[in-house]
């Protein structure tokens, strides 16, 4: 198939804007020619793309929106984001130079957190937000770098902010459901450590690392191994469990009931990356079966389209997937 040919043009009058939109030596015009295959060439103002018809109409889209941002300096993580929300529209090849002109089309879920513009980048991670907020138990399923976790915690920052729970909890199953702590060197708190490593580095990204320090201190967030859930009750409380898909059944159902009134539950887990006994079942997998028509539980299914990160990530899960199949 002959390559098509896509040519647009900007406004001649605003170099410094045309200089932020292809970056230093064109970095990025090749980001997205490496994301979208195109090859994109230009002269001042005028842009040619070429490829095939749906990857260079999909660029044209992407340098229009561009453009608009570029009254500022574009880094390469906002062109890879930008580009990622682009491809996850529904049909992103519909849209003017009009669509672009309040920025993201993407609607924005209003987080408070350190970070203002924290929102859904694809449909399905908007929708998992909107989860979180209208039930109290959210489950989340999917392979890396689909942001369940980061958003997860994002929700429980905006919640804790808003007043509307009193602390949070991060739990995860940390060896063999925990037993196994006692063989580790150190407190509790240096124990647990190397497991919540995850969840540690969103909050301090989104508090900030001497808040979210404070906070641990006064026991507003605390972190505590899955085994050591039994018997409590947490009322007004923001409990996220990481990595699900390392429970055991019972494991998970002793989590679930531990949700007390005014309390949010999000379970987020990868169930093909589940480390476990190979007899062993996945609580995360059974609970799935179990609650998924239950009322009050929401489940998101994420799919490599929502990987937000290198774009190399979503090749490499896309990749995997196609082997798997085989």
């Amino acid at each position: 198939m002959r390559p098509t040919l896509e040519e647009i043009s900007f406004p001649a009058d605003d170099n410094q804007r045309l200089a932020n939109l292809c970056g230093a030596l064109d970095e990025n015009l090749k980001q997205i020619e490496s994301i979208l295959s195109v090859s994109i060439s230009h002269r001042n103002e005028n842009f040619s793309i070429r490829g095939k018809i749906n990857q260079t109409k999909m660029a044209s889209c992407a340098l229009k929106k561009f453009y608009n941002q570029a009254k500022i300096s574009l880094s390469i993580e906002q062109i890879q984001l930008g580009l990622i929300e682009l491809m996850s529209s529904e049909n992103p090849v519909k849209h003017s130079f009009l669509d672009f002109v309040d920025g993201d089309d993407m609607p924005i879920s209003p987080l408070v957190t350190r970070h203002s513009n924290l929102h859904g980048r694809t449909p399905r991670q908007v929708g998992y937000l909107e989860q979180i907020q209208d039930h109290d138990i959210s489950f989340a399923i999917g392979p890396a770098g689909t942001g369940k976790t980061y958003l997860a915690v994002a929700s429980a920052v905006d919640a804790l902010e808003r007043d509307l729970v009193e602390r949070i909890i991060l739990v995860r199953p940390a060896v063999e459901a925990g037993e196994r702590l006692g063989f580790l060197p150190g407190d509790m708190a240096q124990k647990v450590d190397p497991y919540l490593r995850p969840l540690y580095d969103a909050l301090y990204d989104l508090m900030g690392i001497a808040k979210a320090s404070k906070l641990f201190e006064r026991g507003i967030i605390e972190a505590a191994p899955l085994a050591f859930m039994r018997g409590r009750t947490l009322n007004k409380s923001f409990i996220i469990l990481d990595e699900a898909q390392n429970t055991t059944p019972e494991q998970i159902k002793m989590f679930l009931t531990r949700i007390g009134f005014g309390s949010k539950v999000v379970v987020t887990g990868d169930i093909t990356q589940i480390d476990l006994a190979r007899n062993q079942k996945s609580g995360l997998v059974e609970a799935k079966k179990i609650l998924e028509k239950v009322h009050g539980v929401a489940f998101t299914n994420f799919e490599a389209s929502d990987v937000v990160r290198h774009p190399l990530v979503q090749r490499i899960v896309n990749a995997y997937e196609r082997y798997d199949k085989k």
